[in-house]
């Protein structure tokens, strides 16, 4: 029995196990003193987070609480009965000690977590100890590269593997022949096993760029694949030993779910049984990799917690879920996307001068926030910047673009990318350099001979999504060739438009910019 059929059926055989349940946990107390501190510092829309023992959600404020807070909280239980499940929960993270969950408190990145107190104790023994716990998080392969999206998850990655513990990164090999449905109005394309493994090669690679794989110790990264294990699933087996524990009921509570069925959008069984893989998953990296924690964004925190109930409801073991907050932008756009497409992090995709330019052209309500999560820089350096304006701010994009571009691309590509904004923007005189961080295309002399569109150039340039974008953009005025602007939208570039040299450079509007090198 294949992979889909599987989990059609497990869905099917699902409607009549019970639902899911979470036992009781009690909270920190905390004194008087405290809870008047939190409260006030409650300011922030909160989120809900599901305490694993408990049915009772608890909430929690997103405001971040300082190291100092941390080491200043009283220890007093004098008036507990006194706090809320919010405030008892703030306490609770106001007194973490683990390095790992200190970073992600500090920086931003942690947002929902299922027994916080207890995961902030092991992660801490472990760490006194020079022991390593490890933690995953996943990453389907649904194209050839990740975007820039995905960079949050990485860094938690990252700073797990820099706090003493150990990273695996599950590629999803096997979820990709379902396709998550998470935040999806319909069905995803159905991908070939060719393209997967085509996928899979190309998001694989990022991860050598920020994470130390190996096993000579044990906080080295491993890479795993969960299309070893779902692929090979025997129905009969699965739906006995693990669809009992799964309810349409509870499944249907989901939020990715509930927003598919609102919208009247086909919602197909195969998608409907991602979330019960997904939990699968959880329990099968436990068994072999000793995995305890898993990682990820809040929309999968339904699916997380239902690998944690399964993990402890077949095999009795302990296992929890972190989830970071999803990122947008100051104006409620979704990380990732701009208006000229995916910011691709590999660079046969994206070049190095045009991430570098994402991030300096980051908003200034969002370039703090961006430095926190998206940089290594000291917390008391990005403090110092806070409060620039002006001319200042514009400083503090250009450190958190150098900075993002260094942990991709290397040290090594930023005098480039300097150089091409001197020459370009600034009147610099080192134009014989200015073009090495640009996108790059070359044509043969026999077509500059023909001549080539402009808007075929700025298209392959990437400069235009489409040939009717590219005429929008020189009717507009905003396509260049060097500092001339193209007035015809049918003009071409031909030999004369090299005047002498091997290489033009195509611009689109200020900041966008490109090559054509004559072969």
């Amino acid at each position: 029995m294949n992979l889909k059929m599987a989990a059609c059926f497990v869905a099917t055989a699902s409607l009549t196990s019970s639902c899911l349940a979470f036992s009781h946990r009690s909270m920190m107390s905390s004194s008087g003193s405290l809870r008047r501190a939190i409260a006030s510092s409650m300011t922030s829309p909160r989120p809900i987070a599901y305490n694993q023992r408990s049915v009772i959600p608890t909430q929690f404020s997103t405001r971040l609480a300082s190291t100092a807070e941390a080491e200043a909280a009283p220890s007093s239980t004098s008036d507990e009965e006194d706090l809320t499940d919010e405030e008892k929960e703030a306490k609770a993270r106001a007194a973490l000690k683990s390095p790992f969950l200190k970073t992600m408190r500090d920086r931003g990145f942690l947002f929902q977590c299922t027994n916080l107190s207890e995961l902030d104790s092991i992660l801490n023994d472990a760490t006194s100890k020079d022991e390593a716990i490890s933690a995953y998080l996943g990453f389907d392969a649904t194209a050839d590269s990740l975007h820039v999206g995905s960079l949050l998850q990485i860094m938690i990655l990252r700073h797990l593997q820099q706090s003493g513990h150990r990273p695996i990164v599950l590629i999803g090999g096997g979820t990709s022949k379902v396709g998550d449905p998470t935040g999806k109005d319909e069905s995803r394309v159905m991908l070939t096993d060719d393209i997967i493994k085509q996928n899979t090669d190309g998001i694989s690679k990022v991860f050598q760029k920020f994470l130390t794989f190996g096993d000579a110790t044990p906080t080295d990264a491993i890479m795993v694949n969960n299309d070893d294990w779902l692929s090979s699933i025997s129905y009969l087996e699965f739906l006995r030993d693990y669809g009992q524990h799964f309810t349409i009921n509870r499944m249907l509570s989901f939020e990715s779910v509930k927003q598919r069925l609102a919208r009247e959008a086909p919602f197909s069984f195969l998608e409907f049984n991602y979330m019960i893989l997904q939990a699968y998953d959880f329990l099968e990296l436990n068994r072999r990799y000793d995995a305890k924690l898993q990682l990820g964004g809040s929309d999968q925190w339904g699916n997380m917690i239902s690998g944690c109930e399964l993990g402890r409801r077949v095999d009795g073991a302990q296992l929890y879920a972190l989830t970071a907050p999803l990122i947008t932008t100051s104006d409620g756009k979704k990380m990732g996307k701009t208006a000229g497409g995916a910011v691709w992090l590999n660079a046969d995709k994206l070049s190095e001068y045009d991430y570098w330019q994402f991030w300096r052209n980051t908003s200034d309500e969002d370039v703090i926030r961006f430095l926190k999560l998206f940089t290594e820089l000291p917390l008391e350096e990005i403090e110092t910047m806070e409060g620039w304006k002006g001319a200042d701010i514009n400083k503090a994009k250009i450190v958190l673009a150098d900075e993002a571009t260094t942990l991709l691309h290397g040290r090594d590509c930023l005098k480039a990318i300097h150089d091409t904004i001197d020459s370009m923007f600034k009147g610099g005189k080192s134009a014989a350099a200015s073009t090495e961080g640009l996108n790059r295309i070359f044509i043969s002399e026999d077509e500059a001979s023909e001549g080539v569109k402009f808007i075929d150039l700025f298209v392959k340039l990437e400069l235009a999504n489409s040939k009717k974008e590219a005429r929008r953009l020189i009717q507009g005025g905003g396509a260049k060739l060097g500092e001339e602007k193209i007035a015809d939208e049918n003009a071409v570039l031909n030999k004369d438009s090299f005047g002498g040299a091997n290489e033009v450079t195509l611009r689109a509007g200020k900041k966008r910019a490109g090559v054509v090198e004559l072969q």
